[in-house]
């Protein structure tokens, strides 16, 4: 597996990362729970080092499920969890409900980061995330909470998720992010205006969620598929996006079954070739991957060394012009 270095830190990483959110077994579609184990113990076999959660995805599930399945082995990965929100402690209110509001408060992130401790089974994260601006904390007061756990040795590195780049600018004037974790996929272009660049430009790693759409470039979704109730996709909307809005859903269907033929003619999945156009845009530190059992696994880890040629990547774009797709690359970010 290719290693990467988040920007200009120390940090290094696979290429490819095993996204946890589908371990939230709430919000993403069904999961079996030992299916899952055994795909993120066989990641690191496959040369996974990256394993990316959050304290919101079940609420706590992922980060309870993925701390089992890590093990004795937590110390041959890069472990990155996200924080940054409030939460309804009312049982009555499970799941999505739970999440009460952002707060990005230096209070709130050395509070919420024990339970994350707790729940990975783990006396360190490597990689701290805000998982979103609450736009009423000053970013000084979020830079300050995350350094001080940096000083107690309770993170190693600090970074953001979903931040635009005059948010990024902003945290630079108060310490050094080693990363920016967003959106980025075939179907979402947004960052490649400002926030992609704006990373290349200061060192900062950036690590793409998504890289499938959300199941839309896997290859596994009909005109028929619906959404249980919830299952975040069920609104329609995806971070600002109509992607699972019918009308929209079906002409992505459509571009998707072409570019099933595009990679067949390599022999290779629809999955495989939304990884590699991912892998080979300029900037990208890490494509995270949700990868629900060990045949997902294996045949999201295989594209990690295929390279798309320049006439692969305007064949794509091709497909999406004639398809009437957007790129959405004039579009600003929802953040």
């Amino acid at each position: 597996m290719e290693q990467r270095r988040f920007g200009s830190s120390d940090l290094h990483t696979s290429a490819i990362g095993f996204g946890a959110w589908e371990m939230s077994a709430r919000q993403y579609g069904h999961i079996d729970a030992n299916e899952a184990t055994r795909a993120a113990q066989s990641a690191i076999d496959q040369g996974v080092t990256l394993f990316d959660t959050s304290e919101t995805y079940g609420p706590y599930h992922s980060e309870r499920l993925l701390g089992k399945a890590l093990g004795a082995r937590r110390k041959d990965v890069i472990l990155v969890t996200k924080v940054g929100f409030t939460f309804q402690d009312d049982p009555d209110h499970p799941g999505q409900v739970m999440i009460h509001s952002r707060d990005s408060s230096a209070g709130n992130i050395i509070a919420r980061l024990e339970g994350c401790l707790r729940r990975l089974r783990t006396d360190v994260i490597d990689l701290l995330l805000i998982h979103f601006h609450d736009h009423t904390t000053p970013h000084e007061e979020t830079l300050r909470g995350l350094q001080q756990l940096q000083a107690a040795g309770k993170i190693r590195y600090y970074g953001v998720s979903n931040y635009s780049a005059p948010m990024l600018a902003a945290c630079q004037a108060h310490g050094h992010l080693t990363a920016n974790q967003v959106g980025y996929h075939l179907f979402d272009r947004r960052v490649e205006k400002t926030v992609l660049p704006y990373c290349r430009a200061q060192g900062i790693g950036f690590m793409a969620y998504g890289t499938l759409a959300f199941g839309l470039l896997s290859g596994a979704f009909t005109p028929e598929t619906r959404f249980v109730d919830w299952d975040w996709r069920s609104r329609g909307d995806a971070f600002g996006l109509p992607l699972f809005q019918r009308e929209h859903f079906l002409k992505e269907l459509r571009a998707v079954e072409r570019l099933k033929t595009l990679a067949a003619d390599y022999g290779k999945s629809t999955a495989q070739l939304a990884i590699a156009w991912l892998l080979g845009r300029a900037g990208v530190t890490v494509a995270l991957v949700g990868m629900r059992n060990e045949r997902e696994l294996k045949e999201n880890v295989a594209a990690a060394d295929w390279r798309l040629s320049d006439d692969d990547c305007e064949a794509i774009d091709r497909i999406f012009a004639e398809e009437g797709i957007p790129s959405y690359r004039d579009v600003d970010m929802v953040t």
